[in-house]
């Protein structure tokens, strides 16, 4: 019977070996890169003289017009918080905005109609107030952005459904 238990044993053992060494990970097999070798470039055509180049006019570079089609930023219920959805609109925003520095914009603050209507109104300046704070803070002038509160007047969908209310609490951006 021992002498079963160490045949046995001695199988196991010499099996988990092979076993081991069959799943080790292989090298590959690298071919040696051949060297390089280094051409002369062609010749190159007659250069213009001097005068000619200081003549030409250099190309102006391509800039982009910017686009002032902001979303609407999206905000947390009942706070001034931004959504995380809402900083990439953000950036985008800062980036379009420092295209022409001196363009002036409106921070319009919304907020869904729960709530009283004084509740409602601080709510909507605080939202837009934290809008103009992150664009401050991304280097836009705050002397080009004018912050206006609404409240719950100047809804864009319906306040029955929570759907509704979400997309109420809001901040617009538009250009003066």
């Amino acid at each position: 019977m021992k002498f079963l238990r160490t045949l046995n044993f001695s199988i196991f053992i010499l099996s988990a070996v092979i076993a081991l060494d069959a799943c080790k990970a292989k090298k590959p097999v690298q071919t040696p890169v051949a060297p390089v070798e280094e051409t002369t470039p062609p010749p190159a055509a007659a250069k213009p003289a001097p005068a000619e180049e200081a003549a030409r006019p250099a190309p102006a570079p391509v800039v982009q017009a910017p686009d002032y089609n902001f979303s609407n930023i999206q905000f947390e219920f009942n706070s001034g918080i931004l959504k995380t959805a809402s900083y990439p609109i953000m950036d985008r925003a800062a980036a379009e905005m420092k295209k022409e520095p001196s363009v002036k914009f409106i921070l319009n603050g919304h907020a869904s109609a729960e709530g009283t209507d004084a509740h409602n109104m601080s709510l909507s300046v605080e939202r837009a107030t934290a809008v103009k704070a992150y664009l401050v803070n991304s280097g836009i002038s705050a002397d080009n952005l004018e912050v206006k509160g609404y409240g719950d007047k100047k809804p864009v969908a319906d306040n029955s459904s929570e759907a509704g209310r979400a997309k109420n609490r809001r901040v617009e951006i538009k250009k003066l």
